[in-house]
């Protein structure tokens, strides 16, 4: 008997020998090429770069994997616990495997595997780390081999890291959907909430996404994700988590997804495209999108929106001048179709199957896509998705009539059947004070840009490049090089300034034409007006934004070669052709490039660099870049009952600050009597030049306040004709005029500074000569010093003036708009004048 039990004792000794010794070999086949799990002690994972306003908004973020990384001390307990529960009850006894849900499930796999199911596992959450850190090429493999790899590499990192750090790992690796890494994301995505805002329900939902977080989202399969959530908070009950009332309470609340609070977004995606790109340029691809970075820019949250708001509703009111385009499309619909549902049954309406088949356009933003039901004599009905009902009033309807081009329009509106029929898929916004009442819309086809600067240190405080970023991401502001009419003047008369002349200063507004060359034609410039006046101050030249005295001016005084010079070193345009053509705006140069010049001007002449940088920062807090704008000496000393230290402006001087101050005067002029009196209402210190370019293509307004810039282009992206009479005036300042009114609310009226040695004169707006305070017109005139009293009324050359070519008509012209510039008559009226050749004068080159 005893012979007989030691016989039995060492075959079970030498089996478990045989067994042992091929589990070790078999640990060594597959343990001999794992990756090396030494690099996690230092584990940095990828998470999200964002972008903050200067008010802390975060208002863009950019990733490969969206992840918020949260060390595991500042995981709420319960969080824990739920995934703990739902992944892995044992994680805090087991050593990386757990033999008994490795025995269940492989019962569980023998009926599983008759049935030809796909098998279920028992991976730890220990294994998990394994397989989503150092096995993620074979990470979705279902095999042995896999499963071997993963138990050796989960005894390894058992091993040499603290049960906490691999949970810190796993809740901060962990995919959960919804591009959501890490639990910190998921709850944001989800749910809006940080992790301790969380509730049960909502923390159980999210532990048991890991398992398939595709097949458990609330919206697409409601069911399962309920009965899903519901597992996780009994087994935290059978765990002892929670209560028994707290189980009950979390199974019964629903599954709600919350977005983000609409009035926390910054809609500001054009700049952060701007800031995404200078990122990529400083910092790379990689740093961008794995390194976390924090950026703090110069966005100002409030003047986004109004400029925004103020760039979108001026491009509409463009459109609606223009006429209506038609519906999205028109939809056959039957009698029973047209009916209108009892209130409860509007879920069920008849047209709502055909309605929701439609391609919503892309940046309605607001708007709501719906169906017209009924058109009746004095207004439309129109049903929406949801079922619901609204009316569209024939006033509403006046401004539709037929587009037919830019320069026409159909007939009248007269009965809501002159715009539209049954069946026709439109855009509509609701009425402010009936909100069964709404308004037709229609997305423009014209864009354009605004762009808000500080003129003191060129931080981009907004910056909008189109209707929507949804429909275009080009960015009109910074990407768009088009024609800047008139918005040039002030830079030939900058250096008609620096050259002696002074407002007062008389220039000749008459017929004006240059052979180009041999068989290049004669180009003659004209006036908006097509009249002349003869002899015209420079103030009064540039407030009615004449086109012949500026050139004439530039030609037989000024030189191509100083305007160049003025209009290179104020950044307008990089390389500035010497040609006449240049003075009324034929070159072409960015929204930005033209809104920085003229903050230049704004600020005294000081260079500034635009900006939408204030600070980047590594996920660390080290300071990658910082915008420093102001130097201050002594910063670094401790000072005890000694002087405070002094901040000292660097910024190069690219203009005398007197004449600066000279231009301002005339760009306030241009507000209160010229082409831009169309904002002089708002009643403040306002400064701006409006333009147009050759035919109506472009459309410009750049102002400013003291501390202030704002520039406004509107034009189409191919370009062609705005129509007749849209100009600069009409089209890019009630833009600029929206935006001021709202955002200089409740700010007080601060007027323009005034540089040293700037002397004021009481002179007539009109003539430029000396007048007493009772005179009309009267205006206190800025000269520079040693200038006032030899240019009274007196031309900038001596040479006696040619007479005009016909009797200058009488000056009624103070309510008339610039004129696109007109280019050689031998050419097409698209085409750029060539390279002139060389004319000897006291202009030099041109």
């Amino acid at each position: 008997m005893l012979k007989r039990f030691s016989y039995i004792l060492a075959i079970i000794v030498l089996t478990l020998l045989i067994a042992l010794g091929g589990m070790l070999a078999l640990f060594y086949h597959y343990g001999s090429g794992l990756p090396d799990y030494q690099h996690l002690a230092d584990y940095k994972p990828p998470v999200v770069t964002r972008l903050y306003a200067n008010d802390g908004h975060m208002f863009a973020e950019y990733a490969w994997e969206k992840r918020i990384y949260v060390p595991v001390q500042s995981i709420p307990k319960r969080v824990i616990q739920a995934f703990l529960a739902a992944e892995d009850k044992n994680f805090y006894q087991h050593s990386g495997i757990d033999i008994p849900s490795i025995i269940s499930a492989a019962l569980t796999n023998i009926g599983r595997v008759a049935e030809s199911k796909r098998p279920v596992g028992a991976s730890t959450i220990t294994q998990q780390v394994a397989k989503n850190f150092l096995l993620a090429d074979i990470a979705h493999a279902v095999s042995y081999e896999r499963k071997i790899k993963e138990a050796i590499l989960a005894f390894r990192l058992e091993s040499a890291y603290s049960k906490d750090y691999i949970l810190e790992l796993f809740l901060n690796e962990i995919y959960l959907g919804s591009s959501s890494y890490g639990v910190a994301a998921a709850a944001l995505n989800y749910f809006n909430k940080s992790l301790d805002e969380l509730t049960i329900s909502e923390i159980a939902y999210l532990a048991g996404l890991p398992k398939a977080p595709s097949r458990y989202h609330p919206v697409r399969y409601p069911e399962a994700a309920k009965i899903r959530r519901n597992y996780v908070v009994r087994r935290m009950f059978e765990d002892g988590y929670i209560t028994a009332q707290e189980a009950k309470e979390a199974a019964a609340e629903p599954i709600v997804l919350h977005e983000r609070n609409p009035g926390e977004v910054v809609h500001g995606s054009y700049f952060a495209e701007e800031v995404r790109r200078e990122l990529m340029e400083k910092f790379g691809e990689k740093a961008l999108y794995q390194e976390g970075l924090v950026v703090r820019t110069s966005l100002d949250p409030q003047l986004q929106e109004v400029a925004r708001q103020s760039l979108r509703q001026g491009l509409i009111d463009y459109d609606r001048r223009h006429g209506w385009r038609g519906a999205i499309l028109h939809l056959i619909l039957s009698k029973e179709e047209k009916t209108l549902p009892e209130k409860a049954k509007e879920a069920l309406a008849p047209w709502i199957p055909k309605l929701k088949a439609v391609v919503e356009p892309s940046g309605i933003g607001a708007w709501h896509m719906s169906v017209v039901l009924a058109v009746g004599s004095q207004e439309v009905t129109i049903g929406f998705k949801d079922g619901t009902s609204g009316q569209i009033s024939l006033k509403e309807l006046q401004w539709a009539r037929k587009y037919i081009n830019e320069y026409a329009l159909g007939s009248g509106v007269v009965k809501p059947g002159d715009v539209l029929s049954v069946g026709d898929v439109i855009l509509v916004e609701p009425s402010l004070n009936d909100k069964k009442k709404f308004k037709l819309c229609q997305i423009p086809a014209v864009s354009g840009a605004i762009i808000v600067m500080d003129p003191h240190t060129g931080r981009v405080l907004a910056m909008h490049g189109g209707f929507s970023f949804k429909i275009s991401q080009f960015n009109r502001a910074t990407q768009a090089m088009r024609q800047i009419g008139s918005t040039f003047k002030p830079f030939a008369y900058l250096a008609a300034l620096e050259k002696g002349l002074t407002p007062s200063t008389l220039l000749y507004d008459g017929p004006f034409s240059i052979d180009l060359g041999p068989g290049l034609g004669v180009w003659s410039p004209r006036n908006y007006e097509r009249d002349y006046l003869g002899s015209i101050t420079l103030r009064r030249a540039f407030e009615l934004s004449r086109n012949l005295a500026p050139v004439r001016m530039t030609h037989e005084y000024v030189g191509m070669k100083n305007v160049k010079q003025v209009a290179e070193k104020l950044g307008v345009v990089d390389h500035l052709p010497l040609q006449l053509a240049t003075v009324l705006g034929a070159a072409e140069s960015t929204l930005l490039k033209v809104t920085t010049a003229y903050a230049m001007i704004a600020n005294g002449g000081r260079k500034i660099t635009p900006t939408l940088l204030d600070r980047v920062q590594d996920r660390h807090g080290k300071n990658l870049y910082v915008n420093q704008g102001r130097f201050c000496e002594g910063c670094g000393n401790v000072y005890w009952m000694n002087s405070p230290p002094s901040l000292v402006d660097r910024r190069q001087q690219v203009i005398d600050p007197a004449t600066a101050y000279q231009m301002i005067s005339l760009l306030q002029g241009d507000v209160e009597r010229g082409t831009a009196k169309g904002v002089r209402d708002l009643n403040r210190p306002l400064a701006g030049k409006t333009g147009t370019s050759n035919d109506y293509r472009d459309t410009w307004f750049v102002g400013f306040t003291p501390d202030l810039v704002v520039g406004v282009f509107v034009g189409f992206d191919v370009p062609r004709d705005l129509g007749q009479h849209e100009n600069g005036a009409r089209v890019a300042l009630p833009i600029f005029k929206t935006f001021m009114a709202e955002a200089l609310k409740n700010t007080p009226a601060i007027p323009f500074r005034i540089p040293s040695g700037i002397k004021f004169v009481r002179v007539d707006a009109m003539t430029g000569l000396p007048a007493a305070g009772s005179e009309p017109n009267v205006i206190f005139e800025a000269f520079k010093p040693g200038t006032d009293e030899n240019s009274f009324g007196k031309p900038p050359f001596s040479q006696t003036l040619s007479p005009l070519s016909q009797e200058p008509k009488p000056d009624s012209s103070t309510e008339s708009l610039e004129e696109p510039f007109s280019l050689p008559t031998a050419r097409q009226p698209d085409a750029l004048p060539p390279a002139p050749r060389t004319i000897e004068g006291t202009g030099g080159l041109y």
